[in-house]
């Protein structure tokens, strides 16, 4: 099979402002007085991710003026794509479209992407700085906290030129994270409806709560295209209580989604829901599947940020391969295995997956 060009991401490119605590730094008192300022000033939950509101801005400064912080090139689908990548380890694989500014920020994202071999097409807004996310790594757990700048000025002008369209039709699969839908549905209903028409594979992800929350009407019109749906438990149970579903049932909730309408029957949809430590739970034609995820022991977590995202790169990277889901699910729980031992979604130069 010719990889080139085979797997595409369209998403929100952030520059992740990380800031990691291990449990030594936990003991001083200090710190814990300004992690609850950070959950209660900022109402920021661990496990969750929300956009930054003006109440969030000065938590950009503040987390790089009081802690070391660590700047990696993020955003869920880039995220996703980048582990893919690695994961292929072959160049030009991967593709990847986004909105960055046209700043120095903006240059380290495509320089990030060019060195991981994913080949990124940006739109460059020249008024609007790079996005950025807040990542609040606390004893392993983290909250994110997007301030979408740059990312949220995408325009599906752009997607049209030749030369990123040519993208999308090179494309046999395509995936697009959840949190996109608040930037350009226009974009995701041109991509899913030239999937569909050309018998490919579209791919989305619930990607957060607010999105099933406050984004419903765009995400049921995407819905409608999808092949593949990933997710985590309290996505799903958010999912099902926005629809009125009255079951807090993972298994029952990832089989009705899989149910749901199609624009097109020639792929059944899939759902795939990821539970931490728990089984990974997959939804195919009616029937239920778990697998078990790679036990860590505590003292070698590190960071989950980005563990979500490289569970679905490590199973896209089988996918596109047209392995077994048994063997993307491997992949997927292989990648994030990997990327929570590390701080931030990073990983070692060649993965040892076999």
């Amino acid at each position: 099979m010719a990889y080139e060009g085979i797997l595409l991401g369209m998403g929100n490119p952030l520059l992740d402002i990380s800031a990691v605590v291990d449990e030594e730094f936990l003991e001083n008192y200090w710190f814990f007085d300004l992690i609850y300022a950070y959950i209660f000033r900022y109402d920021v939950k661990l496990n969750n991710a929300i956009l930054a509101e003006e109440k969030h801005l000065p938590m950009y400064d503040e987390l790089a003026t009081k802690y070391n912080v660590e700047y990696i090139a993020g955003g869920a689908t880039q995220n996703s794509i980048r582990v893919a990548q690695w994961m292929l380890q072959t160049p030009g694989a991967t593709s990847y479209i986004g909105c960055i500014g046209k700043d120095k920020f903006g240059e380290e994202m495509k320089k990030k992407a060019k060195d991981s071999g994913v080949n990124g097409h940006y739109y460059e807004d020249e008024t609007t700085p790079t996005g950025t996310c807040a990542v609040c790594v606390v004893g392993g757990e983290r909250s994110l906290v997007a301030n979408l700048s740059a990312a949220n000025c995408y325009k599906s002008e752009h997607l049209k030129k030749p030369e990123n369209w040519a993208l999308v039709e090179k494309a046999k699969y395509v995936y697009i994270a959840g949190f996109f839908l608040t930037v350009s549905p226009e974009s995701i209903q041109l991509v899913a409806e030239h999937v569909a028409a050309n018998n490919k594979v579209f791919m989305m992800n619930l990607s957060a709560t607010f999105i099933c929350e406050f984004f419903r009407d765009v995400q049921e019109k995407a819905l409608l295209y999808v092949d593949y749906l990933f997710g985590n438990e309290t996505e799903a149970k958010t999912f099902a209580k926005v629809r009125g579903w009255e079951t807090e049932n993972v298994e029952e909730i990832a089989l009705k989604i899989s149910a749901l309408p199609k624009a097109s029957e020639t792929h059944k949809r899939i759902t795939v829901i990821t539970q931490g430590c728990d089984p990974v739970i997959v939804a195919d034609d009616g029937k239920m599947k778990k697998f078990p995820v790679i036990v860590l022991p505590k003292e070698k977590l590190v960071d989950t940020n980005g563990a979500g995202d490289a569970f679905v790169g490590g199973f896209l990277s089988q996918l596109v391969q047209e392995k077994s889901i048994e063997d993307c699910v491997r992949a997927g729980c292989y990648a994030a295995n990997v990327i929570i031992q590390r701080s931030g979604c990073t990983y070692p130069e060649k993965p040892d997956f076999n």
